[in-house]
């Protein structure tokens, strides 16, 4: 039987039809038969990123418009899958509208791992095949329909997607009896011969690649093999070179990421298989896979997972290589920013640079440019230092968002933190990028699917202190992410108070709606949407707001009794002169002022200026004083947007 043409589709004549060839005859011909399928005309939808605002959906848990698609469906547990799709997304279209989104992030769209131990692949992590839809969102048609429904709202796509290894797709073969199992090993004497469980979908690493054995000892590399299950699609991937052992570094599962070896060499906790991305051949084969996807629906960027599990050098050959590609091909101005979760912002911001080597990963392992332009050479000039052009700004995640706007720490921690950027970030543009710094365009964000909620509380997250309100803090954190530079990303339900904790919690289903605020799905009524709302339409209503560059006028150590005691405030404006004056306190308790011993802070404005606070319901105004200085008074846990009046927009 013939698969269905519309959930399929392969690239051009070009290294993954190499790949094809090496194909048994059967795969060759599902492969083969669907290079008929044509690709769609690129263009270029972003003029600049800092003027979007994402919105980030996962797929299976944001809107259920075809219930066809709905096989393998149990809404009863977090972890299985829930039946969203994108048709489901597609319909739903006016209501980011409304909440003021331009840009949406997607879930990975390949097919992956259906199911494994007790857990399904509806967050899309877990890729088996590259080329091919996940059938539970949709087919090839419906991805491109929500693209070109979103185009034609003035709306962008960016897609999720995952380099740096595949699902649970082999076993580790220790014992060499040609199952999988779990063993036991050693006699349990105390100091000499401790009881260890080995299991061979999951062994831990081992730095020479993990070893087969039995109760005699070892004997050499383990063989692996490739599970056949196609209940749960544990079937090979669908690309011949990833059917091969070579495409895979084989080490076992990561257990300490402090090792830089087991970081970016070993297996995702789970039993997901690391690729060995240093090989040639891979690296041209993910570019031509996501290339792929780009020429057949004309998304508008990628969002990159395990960002920091990957050498710098695939960085290098990956996004260099595929700006040239879509340039090519229309596709300027395409967006690429990846997921380093950590706090270590010297180690987030070293995929934005273009210095060889950008941080200690390149020396230790193995960042050498002669090197990789000589063994991997491609169409196109020889490459640079230049990696992604933005990453998921997780140091601020956790040293604002938590540290300050949740825990009501220090505010000089932000200062601290912007600080670091001249030399922890990339600092001019990618050639053929987005024409911006990595250092403009980091994208912020307060929740996404790997984190707690901000309003969560429970085991392993701590309280909010005594007389901190849940719902007015993230109010101000929302308001610092609308006015912050960089780009803003909201992630799903957050406008509607979501609230879980850890993974699965924090992926609820959008179309429960959230009963403790009374809101029903979709709900544009509730305090949390309508105050986003109105954020979203200053960032884009008032230009400093969104590419006005950034200074900061007032950071504190103070969180007492102090007279500026959670005071923080910065000025953003563009060359062309509009301005914006943003000023917060995030202290729980206790009025709070931009002013020191009577000395306020300096604005960068002429004196006798007149300030007006468009965010307050009375237009609050403000006159600068001599010295061009200023205290501006605020409510705990309260902000202020103050605009030159010459430059007030009625209405919003």
């Amino acid at each position: 039987m013939k698969r269905q043409r519309s959930n399929r589709f392969t690239a051009p004549l070009t290294a993954l039809t190499a790949l094809a060839l090496a194909l048994p005859a059967a795969g060759c011909m599902q492969i083969e038969e669907e290079l008929a399928v044509e690709e769609v005309q690129l263009q270029t939808h972003v003029v600049d990123w800092r003027s979007e605002i994402i919105y980030q959906v996962l797929v299976d848990r944001f809107a259920d418009g075809d219930a066809g698609n709905n096989f393998g469906v149990n809404r009863t547990a977090l972890g299985k899958w829930h039946g969203g799709d994108w048709r489901g997304l597609e319909e739903n279209l006016p209501y980011l509208e409304e909440l003021g989104v331009t840009t949406l992030w997607i879930s990975p769209a390949v097919k992956n791992v259906d199911s494994d131990a007790g857990f399904d692949g509806y967050h899309g992590y877990w890729t088996q095949a590259f080329l091919e839809t996940n059938p539970h969102f949709g087919d090839l048609a419906a991805l491109r329909r929500l693209v070109r429904s979103a185009h034609d709202r003035g709306m962008k796509i960016i897609l999720d997607i995952v380099t740096n290894h595949v699902g649970q797709m082999f076993y580790y073969d220790i014992n060499g009896n040609g199952q999988p199992d779990i063993q036991t090993f050693g006699g349990g004497r105390p100091g000499q011969d401790p009881v260890v469980n080995v299991t061979e979908y999951d062994p831990e690493f081992d730095p020479r690649g993990v070893q087969a054995r039995t109760s005699l000892g070892e004997s050499g590399p383990a063989r692996i093999i490739f599970q056949y299950d196609p209940a749960t699609n544990h079937v090979p991937p669908d690309l011949p070179l990833f059917q091969t052992p070579d495409a895979y570094n084989r080490k076992g599962r990561t257990f300490d990421f402090e090792d830089l070896d087991q970081l970016v060499h070993g297996d995702f906790p789970g039993g997901l298989k690391d690729i060995d991305t240093r090989r040639c051949d891979v690296k041209h084969a993910m570019v031509d896979v996501f290339a792929r996807w780009v020429e057949m629906t004309d998304i508008d960027g990628f969002r990159i997972d395990t960002l920091k599990h990957v050498e710098h050098e695939f960085w290098r050959f990956f996004a260099q290589r595929m700006r040239q590609r879509l340039a090519a091909k229309g596709k300027t101005n395409f967006f690429m920013f990846g997921e380093a979760f950590d706090g270590r912002d010297d180690l987030i911001g070293s995929f934005t640079k273009n210095t060889v080597p950008a941080h200690e990963h390149d020396t230790l392992l193995g960042g050498d440019l002669e090197r990789e332009n000589a063994e991997c050479p491609g169409e196109g000039p020889p490459l640079t230092g230049e990696m992604v052009d933005s990453v998921f700004y997780f140091s601020q995640h956790f040293t604002v968002f938590r540290d300050v706007f949740r825990l009501g720490g220090p505010t000089r921690r932000i200062e601290d933190l912007w600080n670091q950027r001249a030399t922890n970030y990339g600092t001019e543009p990618h050639a053929g990028g987005t024409g911006l710094s990595p250092t403009q365009t980091l994208v912020n964000f307060i929740d996404n699917h790997d984190v707690a909620r901000f309003l969560y509380t429970g085991a392993g997250v701590p309280e909010f202190p005594e007389g901190r309100d849940p719902y007015v803090a993230l109010k101000n954190a929302l308001l610092f992410l609308m006015t912050e530079d960089g780009i803003p990303c909201l992630y799903y339900g957050t406008e509607q108070g979501f609230e879980g904790g850890n993974d699965p919690a924090n992926r609820e289903p959008m179309w429960d709606g959230n009963p403790k605020l009374n809101l029903s799905a979709y709900d544009t009524s509730g305090d949390l949407f309508s105050w986003t709302r109105r954020l979203t339409r200053l960032r884009r209503g008032y230009e400093a707001l969104s590419t006005g560059n950034l200074t900061v006028r007032w950071s504190t150590e103070a969180t007492g009794g102090e007279e500026d005691a959670g005071m923080f405030a910065f000025s953003r404006q563009t060359e062309g002169g509009a301005h914006a004056l943003v000023v917060f306190n995030t202290h729980t308790s206790k009025e709070s002022s931009t002013a020191f011993n009577g000395s306020g802070m300096e604005t960068g404005r002429d004196s006798g200026s007149v300030l007006v606070d468009v965010l307050s319901p009375e237009q609050t105004t403000y006159e600068v004083g001599a010295d061009g200085r200023l205290a501006v008074t605020l409510p705990p846990m309260s902000g202020a947007i103050l605009i030159p009046q010459e430059q007030v927009k009625p209405g919003l």
